[in-house]
C-alpha cells in the first residue's frame, strides 16, 4: 500500500520468477494512487483471503506493506475532514489497526489466512 512502481514491480517480478504467480491474488496501491484506496486495499486482499480459506480451504499468506503509508493515509484522510490539524494521527487509528490485523488470524477448529 502506498509503495512505488518499483517496489510493486519487484514483488510481481520475484512472484514470476519463483512460480508463484499463478497462484497469487495480488491487490495493490501505488503511491500515485487515490489516498482512499489505500484504506480500502487491505480490507479488500483479507475478503478475499478469507473466501479463499474459508470457504475453500486454501492456505492463504496475506502481504501488507507497508502500514505507515495506511496510517499516513488515516491521517491524510482526517485532515481533509477539517479535523484539527494539530492532531497527527486520529484518535481511532488503533482500533481500525486492531480490526485488520484480527481478521488475519485463525478461527479454531478451521483453517484460515
Amino acid at each position: 500500500m502506498g509503495i512505488t512502481f518499483r517496489q510493486a514491480s519487484y514483488f510481481l517480478h520475484e512472484f514470476e520468477h519463483s512460480g508463484a504467480a499463478g497462484r497469487t491474488v495480488v491487490f495493490q496501491n501505488l503511491a500515485d494512487d487515490p489516498t482512499i484506496e489505500r484504506l480500502l486495499t487491505p480490507r479488500f486482499a483479507l475478503t478475499a483471503a478469507e473466501y479463499l480459506a474459508f470457504d475453500h480451504g486454501f492456505d492463504v499468506l496475506v502481504i501488507l506493506t507497508d502500514m505507515t503509508n495506511y496510517c499516513d493515509a488515516l491521517r491524510e484522510i482526517a485532515t481533509a475532514g477539517r479535523r484539527s490539524p494539530a492532531q497527527e494521527l486520529p484518535g481511532y487509528m488503533y482500533t481500525d489497526l486492531a480490526s485488520i490485523y484480527e481478521r488475519a488470524g485463525c478461527i479454531r477448529g478451521r483453517k484460515g489466512p
